[in-house]
C-alpha cells in the first residue's frame, strides 16, 4: 500500500510511494491507447496551457475527454485528504504525455492547482524523471517562469511508476529542469481546493 516520505504538512509536499499499483497503471495506459490517440502530439489550444511552461507543445487530455480520469480524482481525494492532512474538493485533472529531451519550466500554478498531485503511469525506458521542487513555497523568488530554481533550494523526487509526489501547487515552484530521459513518459496531474479556503470557487472547477 501507499507510504508517505516528508511532511506536507510542514513542507508542503510530499512523496507518495504506491499510490497505485502497476498493474492500474499499465491499464490506464492501454485504455488511453485504444482510444485510438493521434501518433505524435496534438498542440494544445492556447488557452489551456501556457506555451512559456513547456519547451514545446505535448498530448494532453482533460478529464472530460476521458471519463475514468474524473474516477481518477474522485478516487484518489480519500488518499490525498491523508497525505494533506485536510479535507478537500477536487477541482480538474489532466493526462500528459512528454517526450524525449522535454523540459517543464519552473512555475507555480493558478488558483484551481491549491493542492496538486503528480503521478507518474508510465515511462517507455523505465527511467525516472524527478519532478523538482522549490523548498522556500510562497517565500520564494516570484518569477512566473524560468528554466531553473536560482539561488532557491530544490527538492528533487524521484518518481517509479505508480508513484505520486503531492504539493501545495499554488505556492511552491516546481517543474522539471533535467531533460526527459525516456523516448516518452506518461503523467497524470491531479488538483484540489480547501472548501474552506480562499480558492472555494474553484471547485469541481467552478462548474
Amino acid at each position: 500500500g501507499m507510504k508517505i516520505e516528508g511532511y506536507y504538512g510542514r513542507d508542503g509536499y510530499a512523496l507518495i510511494r504506491e499510490l497505485i499499483p502497476r498493474a492500474v497503471a499499465e491499464q490506464f495506459m492501454t485504455m488511453v491507447k485504444r482510444r485510438k490517440l493521434p501518433t505524435g502530439v496534438v498542440p494544445a489550444a492556447p488557452d489551456d496551457l501556457d506555451p512559456g511552461v513547456l519547451t514545446r507543445n505535448v498530448f494532453e487530455l482533460y478529464g472530460n475527454d476521458l471519463p475514468p480520469m474524473k474516477t481518477f480524482l474522485w478516487g484518489l481525494t480519500p488518499a490525498m485528504e491523508q497525505v494533506t492532512g485536510r479535507r478537500l474538493v477536487p477541482t480538474y485533472d489532466y493526462f500528459r504525455i512528454y517526450r524525449d529531451g522535454d523540459l517543464c519550466h519552473v512555475h507555480r500554478d493558478r488558483p484551481a492547482c491549491e493542492h496538486s498531485m503528480s503521478l507518474t503511469l508510465a515511462y517507455s525506458d523505465g527511467k525516472p524523471w524527478p519532478l523538482e521542487l522549490g523548498r522556500a513555497g510562497w517565500d520564494g523568488p516570484k518569477d512566473i517562469k524560468t528554466r531553473d530554481f536560482g539561488s532557491e533550494p530544490a527538492a528533487s523526487l524521484a518518481m517509479e511508476v505508480g508513484d505520486a509526489v503531492a504539493y501545495r501547487g499554488t505556492d511552491h515552484r516546481h517543474g522539471r529542469t533535467t531533460p526527459n530521459p525516456n523516448r516518452w513518459s506518461a503523467h497524470l496531474f491531479l488538483h484540489w481546493v480547501d472548501p474552506e479556503g480562499p480558492h472555494r470557487a474553484e471547485a469541481f472547477d467552478g462548474k
